[in-house]
């Protein structure tokens, strides 16, 4: 996008946020399906739980109304075998 564009865009974004218009979707926020679409996962041990690691399109939201979920890539902890699993298998 050129700068003319650009002002643009950032002038109606304002504009809209101040009519109470919000983006849905950060990096490392936690991932919660209401508001946010997988369509990328990853596992990794670094994390304790679901987030987001990418966002690839935002998601829009209007006071307590999502527009629109944020499509996100996720990353999440290894399962791990629970201890009553492990348990009943003796």
């Amino acid at each position: 996008m050129n700068g003319g564009l650009w002002a643009v865009a950032e002038a109606l974004e304002e504009t809209l946020a101040d009519l109470g218009l919000k983006r849905v979707g950060t990096p490392g926020e936690t991932f919660d399906p209401a508001r946010h679409e997988a369509v990328d996962h990853q596992i990794s041990d670094n994390v304790d739980a679901p987030v987001c690691t990418a966002v690839l399109r935002p998601g829009y939201q209007l006071g307590i109304r999502l527009l629109r979920p944020a499509q996100v890539s996720v990353t999440e902890p290894p399962e791990r075998p629970s201890a009553a699993a492990g348990a009943d298998e003796s």
